[in-house]
This record gives C-alpha cells, structure tokens and sequence, in this order.
C-alpha cells in the first residue's frame, strides 16, 4: 500500500490522506472532550517525539521520552483544569517535573554538551506541547464547558489557508515569500491562503456561533500569517538539518510537525487575540 502511495503524485497523496484522515479528526473532536482530548494529546505525543528525532539527526541529545513525558503531563493537566476535575494549582505539578530535566543530564556522564541538550528538551515542550495545550483552553474558554466549534474551526482555517495557498502557489506562484528558507512559497500562494482562510471564516460564521463574525475573520488573518511563519520556522529548522520532511508518517504531507507546523505559533496569537477582545 505504501509503495503504490509513494508512486502517486503528491496531490494524490495529500488528497487520499485527507479523505482518510479528516473525517476521523472531526469525528474524535465533535464525539466528546474526552475524544478530543485523546486525539490531541496522541498528536502532540507524535509531533515531540518527531522533534527530538530530528535534533537527534543533527548530533543531539535531548531527554527524547522525558521532555514528551513532561510534554504530555502538559497536555493532560490543562484538561482536566479546563474541564473543572482538578483546580487551577496543579500546574504547579510542571514546576518540579521541568527542574528534573537538570538533575537527569547531571547524571549524564557522556553528554558532552549538556546545557545544549537541557535548552533543546525544553524547547520541545515549549514549541510542540505547548500550542496542544492551548487548543484544549481553546475548547474550553472561559468556561467549562466543551465545545468543539473553535478547535474545528481553527483547524478549517488552517486546510483552507495551506489549500488555497498550495493551488494559487502552484498555478501563479512567481515572487518568491522567503526563498532563503523555503524556495516554494510565493506571494501569490500567500494570497490565494488569504482568500481561501477569509472565504471560509465567513461561512464558519454563519454556521459556527461560537464566535462572532469579526472574531472569526480575526482568527483567519491570524492563521494566514502565523500560520505561514509557522511553517517558515519548521522549515529553517528542517533545513537547518538538512531534511526534506520532519517524517513520512502521512501520505503527501510529511510527518505530524510538517502537517500542524501552522497551528504551532498560530494558537497562541488567536488564544490572546481571543482572551483580550472576548
């Protein structure tokens, strides 16, 4: 199955892959918070580990399963604070979970860079987990209750920014976005993502009344531009190492922090955007 996949077009790959993939995200979203919970708390399991393999690509040696570990604790606290199981001071519980990583690389004898590391395992909390635990608070703002309606939509926006901004990019693509870092991307791509995001943001605000008309348009600028230096940063950091993809895991579109590579520095620009003009 693998070998007639990789055979196809890239189009075909992404577009097999999003048949098959988009309907099970949506369904683990909208099912229930606790579906919701899994399925994002696996995601940014997946995406950490794929971010210390690759600093592990380049010579490096991060605290791979304690830093996902620490990661996960992340994810999972948030959402039981979210949802009102636990109270607000059990974050204090990542306080000592974090300080462990120096008393782990004291302990290592071989590390003969272990302040480097230590920076690395937590930057992998920091740019990986981090932006999982805002999509649950996202979920869940200011209120317990769950609702799906801003997560989807968010993760609308994003398909439809990478969507219009791959076709316009393809068929106009001419001035190069920023070639130093990523010879593909072009202004016109840029602007078809624009006109795709806002083109959605308008029919999510006639369908998704979580948010109100100008709050989802906001959300949709947000993810354009966030978005695209989002995807910029993973590939100064791809490239950094000298990689194509941060994995093959999905068909056409590369691993996990190739797919949400947007999402990552776009949530916490729409969960303050959202917190300060509620």
């Amino acid at each position: 199955m693998n070998e007639k996949l990789q055979g196809m077009s890239n189009l075909k790959q992404r577009v097999i892959a999003a048949v098959v993939a988009v309907p099970f995200l949506i369904f683990c979203i909208v099912f229930s918070d606790w579906t919701f919970f899994g399925l994002f708390a696996i995601i940014a399991i997946l995406a950490q580990l794929e971010f210390y393999k690759l600093l592990g690509l380049d010579g490096d040696e991060p605290l791979t399963y304690y830093g996902t570990f620490c990661g996960f604790v992340l994810v999972s606290v948030t959402f039981l604070i979210e949802k009102g199981i636990i109270p607000e001071a059990n974050y204090y519980i990542l306080s000592p979970l974090m300080a462990l990583i120096f008393f782990i690389k004291l302990y290592k004898v071989q590390d003969e860079k272990p302040f480097k590391n230590i920076a690395y395992t937590f930057l992998g909390v920091i740019y990986v987990a981090l932006p999982f635990a805002l999509i649950i608070i996202l979920a869940f703002l200011n209120s317990t209750n769950f609702s799906w309606q801003r997560p989807l939509g968010c993760l609308f926006l994003l398909w439809a920014s990478d969507t219009g901004a791959y076709f316009a990019g393809t068929k106009f693509g001419k001035t190069k976005l920023f070639e130093r870092v990523s010879p593909k991307k072009s202004w016109e791509g840029s602007v078809g993502g624009f006109l795709a995001s806002m083109l959605v943001s308008f029919i999510l605000s006639t369908y998704f009344t979580d948010l109100l008309t100008w709050q989802w348009f906001g959300c949709g600028a947000i993810i354009v531009v966030a978005g695209t230096y989002g995807d910029l940063v993973e590939s100064l950091f791809k490239r950094s190492i000298k990689i194509k993809d941060s994995a093959s895991t999905i068909p056409g579109h590369g691993g996990f922090l190739d797919r949400f590579d947007g999402l990552l520095l776009s949530i916490p620009f729409i969960i303050t955007f959202l917190k300060l003009f509620p």
